[in-house]
């Protein structure tokens, strides 16, 4: 283990433990979600999925950050995927059970906030597989196109910010690699069975999962480009 890595545990260390110490630390995160849910959004998948990433850069170049990497934006770019995540699994999570209700499945919507049940896991995984099938391909290759443009542009927030040539990157993109390996792999054998899980839990500890999944997906995602950048 580096130095480099010890600090990095210390300070994941230090930072979770008030939450698992103090109730009132605990309380105070459980009722800001609740009231201000779009925020607790930006900041957690700012925080966590691109601190994914810095692990997926770590396990492929043995370093947590490097010239051009570019933390801030992809932490700014994270912020404002995780307020669309957010608002899929709202989207998702409400119009599924309805539509399964239309399809012959009785009380759907009261199912999925009840106790724990085969019907309940059932309709878990039918909300998983429809946002992950539907909406996780444009997400992920949207992702793919802003992380790009960061390292494109050197990094900077002022790269960040300069008009992203969309035409230019989407051309430029492995699409065999992010078929054979993002869509193929990664949605049906990890994010469908994950969200599952996710959609099965309390709504207050859906949202200690969802974070816990937003290290897991930038570590997935980072790991897929850079290892796509290296094999040209």
């Amino acid at each position: 283990m580096k130095r480099s890595d010890l600090i990095v545990v210390i300070c994941v260390v230090v930072c979770l433990l008030p939450f698992f110490l103090s109730n009132e630390v605990y309380n105070w995160y459980i009722n800001f979600n609740s009231t201000h849910p779009m925020i607790m959004s930006f900041l957690k998948f700012a925080l966590l999925s691109t601190f994914g990433e810095c692990i997926g850069l770590r396990i492929t170049s043995g370093v947590y950050n490097k010239k051009g990497f570019g933390i801030l934006p992809r932490a700014l770019v994270w912020g404002i995927l995780g307020m669309g995540i957010s608002m899929a699994m709202t989207i998702f999570s409400s119009g599924v059970p309805v539509f399964l209700e239309k399809m012959g499945l009785q009380n759907a919507t009261s199912i999925i906030k009840g106790d724990l049940s085969w019907t309940k896991a059932f309709i878990a995984l039918c909300i998983s597989v429809a946002m992950n099938t539907i909406f996780a391909p444009v997400f992920m290759t949207l992702h793919k196109v802003t992380d790009t443009h960061i390292m494109n542009t050197g990094g900077t927030l002022k790269g960040l910010f300069s008009p992203i040539p969309m035409g230019n990157i989407l051309t430029t993109i492995d699409w065999k690699r992010q078929w054979s390996f993002v869509f193929k792999k990664t949605i049906p054998l990890f994010w469908y069975p994950a969200h599952t899980i996710t959609f099965l839990l309390p709504e207050n500890f859906q949202v200690l999962f969802a974070a816990i999944l937003g290290v897991a997906l930038g570590i997935l995602l980072s790991i897929a480009a850079l290892a796509g950048k290296q094999k040209k």
